[in-house]
Protein backbone atom coordinates (compact mmCIF):
# COMPACT_ATOMS: atom_id res chain seq x y z
CA UNK A 1 0.00 0.00 0.00
CA UNK A 2 1.59 3.59 -0.87
CA UNK A 3 1.31 6.03 1.92
CA UNK A 4 3.30 9.22 2.42
CA UNK A 5 6.82 9.17 4.46
CA UNK A 6 7.92 11.63 6.91
CA UNK A 7 11.06 13.12 5.01
CA UNK A 8 13.09 14.24 8.30
CA UNK A 9 15.51 11.50 8.07
CA UNK A 10 15.96 11.74 4.16
CA UNK A 11 17.69 15.13 4.04
CA UNK A 12 17.34 18.55 2.85
CA UNK A 13 16.28 19.75 -0.66
CA UNK A 14 17.17 23.78 -1.46
CA UNK A 15 13.95 25.30 -3.68
CA UNK A 16 12.81 28.89 -4.05
CA UNK A 17 9.03 28.59 -2.26
CA UNK A 18 6.39 29.56 -4.72
CA UNK A 19 5.06 31.53 -2.36
CA UNK A 20 7.01 33.81 -0.30
CA UNK A 21 10.59 34.00 -2.79
CA UNK A 22 12.55 33.06 -0.74
CA UNK A 23 15.21 30.74 -1.00
CA UNK A 24 15.13 27.80 1.29
CA UNK A 25 16.75 24.73 2.14
CA UNK A 26 13.61 22.33 3.36
CA UNK A 27 13.85 18.98 5.84
CA UNK A 28 10.72 19.39 6.69
CA UNK A 29 8.10 17.24 4.30
CA UNK A 30 6.64 13.95 3.17
CA UNK A 31 7.50 11.73 0.09
CA UNK A 32 5.31 8.83 -0.99
CA UNK A 33 6.47 5.03 0.19
CA UNK A 34 8.38 3.31 -2.89
CA UNK A 35 8.83 6.26 -4.49
CA UNK A 36 12.55 8.62 -4.58
CA UNK A 37 11.83 11.82 -2.58
CA UNK A 38 13.26 14.06 -5.52
CA UNK A 39 10.60 11.82 -7.54
CA UNK A 40 7.48 13.16 -5.58
CA UNK A 41 7.55 14.69 -2.49
CA UNK A 42 5.91 17.83 -0.15
CA UNK A 43 8.43 20.08 1.05
CA UNK A 44 7.47 22.53 3.70
CA UNK A 45 8.94 26.14 3.57
CA UNK A 46 10.91 26.62 6.93
CA UNK A 47 10.54 30.29 6.22
CA UNK A 48 6.70 30.51 5.57
CA UNK A 49 5.31 27.24 6.72
CA UNK A 50 3.32 26.82 3.59
CA UNK A 51 3.62 23.44 1.23
CA UNK A 52 5.78 22.69 -1.78
CA UNK A 53 4.64 19.71 -4.05
CA UNK A 54 7.40 17.94 -6.58
CA UNK A 55 6.82 15.63 -9.39
CA UNK A 56 9.82 15.59 -10.91
CA UNK A 57 11.58 18.65 -12.30
CA UNK A 58 7.84 20.04 -12.10
CA UNK A 59 7.38 22.38 -8.78
CA UNK A 60 3.76 23.60 -7.54
CA UNK A 61 3.74 26.03 -7.15
CA UNK A 62 6.69 27.42 -9.39
CA UNK A 63 8.76 30.30 -9.00
CA UNK A 64 6.86 33.48 -9.97
CA UNK A 65 8.66 35.47 -12.64
CA UNK A 66 9.32 38.92 -12.08
CA UNK A 67 10.51 40.63 -9.20
CA UNK A 68 8.68 42.91 -6.54
CA UNK A 69 8.18 46.66 -7.66
CA UNK A 70 8.41 49.15 -4.30
CA UNK A 71 5.85 52.06 -3.88
CA UNK A 72 3.12 51.26 -6.17
CA UNK A 73 -0.24 51.74 -5.06
CA UNK A 74 -1.93 48.64 -3.04
CA UNK A 75 -4.60 48.06 -6.37
CA UNK A 76 -2.01 47.68 -8.88
CA UNK A 77 0.74 45.79 -6.95
CA UNK A 78 -2.02 43.48 -5.80
CA UNK A 79 -2.70 42.99 -9.62
CA UNK A 80 0.85 42.51 -10.35
CA UNK A 81 1.51 40.01 -8.11
CA UNK A 82 -1.48 38.19 -9.30
CA UNK A 83 -0.44 38.07 -12.96
CA UNK A 84 2.91 36.91 -11.43
CA UNK A 85 1.23 34.09 -9.30
CA UNK A 86 -0.78 32.68 -12.41
CA UNK A 87 2.16 31.98 -13.76
CA UNK A 88 3.67 30.21 -11.30
CA UNK A 89 0.48 27.63 -11.57
CA UNK A 90 0.68 27.25 -14.72
CA UNK A 91 -2.37 29.94 -15.80
CA UNK A 92 -0.83 31.90 -18.68
CA UNK A 93 -4.07 33.36 -19.90
CA UNK A 94 -5.62 34.16 -16.58
CA UNK A 95 -1.68 35.90 -16.10
CA UNK A 96 -1.92 37.72 -19.68
CA UNK A 97 -5.64 38.70 -19.27
CA UNK A 98 -4.32 40.37 -15.28
CA UNK A 99 -1.48 42.31 -16.92
CA UNK A 100 -4.13 43.94 -19.53
CA UNK A 101 -6.36 44.59 -16.46
CA UNK A 102 -3.15 46.46 -14.70
CA UNK A 103 -3.21 48.73 -17.42
CA UNK A 104 -6.68 50.26 -16.79
CA UNK A 105 -6.34 50.11 -13.11
CA UNK A 106 -2.96 51.97 -13.24
CA UNK A 107 -4.38 54.33 -15.30
CA UNK A 108 -6.91 55.14 -12.88
CA UNK A 109 -4.68 55.19 -10.10
CA UNK A 110 -2.90 58.12 -11.67
CA UNK A 111 -6.69 60.12 -11.88
CA UNK A 112 -7.56 58.90 -15.22
CA UNK A 113 -11.44 59.05 -15.74
CA UNK A 114 -13.09 55.30 -14.72
CA UNK A 115 -15.95 53.83 -17.02
CA UNK A 116 -14.00 54.40 -20.38
CA UNK A 117 -12.45 51.99 -23.38
CA UNK A 118 -9.64 50.29 -22.80
CA UNK A 119 -7.76 52.15 -25.33
CA UNK A 120 -8.89 55.50 -23.37
CA UNK A 121 -6.67 54.00 -20.50
CA UNK A 122 -3.54 53.10 -23.37
CA UNK A 123 -3.90 56.32 -24.55
CA UNK A 124 -3.89 58.36 -21.10
CA UNK A 125 -0.80 56.70 -19.87
CA UNK A 126 1.23 57.41 -22.78
CA UNK A 127 -0.12 60.95 -23.30
CA UNK A 128 0.78 61.98 -19.76
CA UNK A 129 3.99 60.50 -19.07
CA UNK A 130 3.63 57.62 -17.56
CA UNK A 131 5.32 55.82 -20.48
CA UNK A 132 9.02 55.89 -20.66
CA UNK A 133 10.27 56.89 -24.38
CA UNK A 134 9.67 54.14 -26.67
CA UNK A 135 7.68 52.51 -24.03
CA UNK A 136 4.40 52.37 -25.71
CA UNK A 137 5.43 49.48 -27.98
CA UNK A 138 5.49 47.90 -24.33
CA UNK A 139 2.06 49.19 -23.96
CA UNK A 140 0.72 48.32 -26.91
CA UNK A 141 1.81 44.85 -27.24
CA UNK A 142 0.37 44.32 -23.12
CA UNK A 143 -2.88 45.61 -24.58
CA UNK A 144 -2.59 43.68 -27.93
CA UNK A 145 -1.75 40.31 -26.04
CA UNK A 146 -4.83 40.97 -23.61
CA UNK A 147 -7.18 41.74 -26.41
CA UNK A 148 -5.88 38.09 -28.13
CA UNK A 149 -6.50 36.28 -24.55
CA UNK A 150 -9.77 38.00 -24.45
CA UNK A 151 -11.00 37.88 -27.99
CA UNK A 152 -9.89 35.08 -29.36
CA UNK A 153 -9.59 30.98 -28.75
CA UNK A 154 -6.06 30.75 -28.62
CA UNK A 155 -3.95 29.95 -25.69
CA UNK A 156 -1.31 32.26 -24.20
CA UNK A 157 2.01 30.53 -23.35
CA UNK A 158 4.54 30.94 -20.81
CA UNK A 159 6.29 32.79 -22.43
CA UNK A 160 3.92 35.48 -23.36
CA UNK A 161 3.07 35.72 -20.07
CA UNK A 162 6.33 36.12 -18.64
CA UNK A 163 6.73 38.55 -21.45
CA UNK A 164 4.15 40.65 -20.05
CA UNK A 165 4.97 40.45 -16.62
CA UNK A 166 8.40 41.82 -17.54
CA UNK A 167 6.98 44.83 -19.22
CA UNK A 168 4.69 45.40 -16.34
CA UNK A 169 7.76 45.15 -13.63
CA UNK A 170 9.62 47.84 -15.90
CA UNK A 171 6.56 50.27 -16.14
CA UNK A 172 6.13 49.81 -12.35
CA UNK A 173 9.44 50.72 -11.68
CA UNK A 174 9.36 53.66 -13.91
CA UNK A 175 6.41 55.09 -12.99
CA UNK A 176 6.97 54.29 -9.00
CA UNK A 177 9.91 52.46 -7.86
CA UNK A 178 12.72 54.69 -8.95
CA UNK A 179 11.36 58.21 -8.65
CA UNK A 180 10.25 57.19 -4.86
CA UNK A 181 14.27 56.47 -4.40
CA UNK A 182 15.43 59.82 -5.19
CA UNK A 183 15.66 62.23 -2.10
CA UNK A 184 12.91 64.96 -1.73
CA UNK A 185 15.08 68.05 -2.91
CA UNK A 186 15.20 71.62 -0.56
CA UNK A 187 14.55 73.62 -3.33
Amino acid sequence: MNHWEDLSNIGSKELVCGYCGVFVASVTGFYRNGIHPNVCSLRICPNCQKPTFFNGYEQVPGIAPGNSVESVPNEVSKLYNESRRCISINAFTASVLTSRKLLMNLAVSEKAETGKSFIFYVNFLAENGYVPPNGKGWVDHIRKKGNEATHEIVDMTREDAVELVSFAEMLLKFIYEFPARIPPSDS
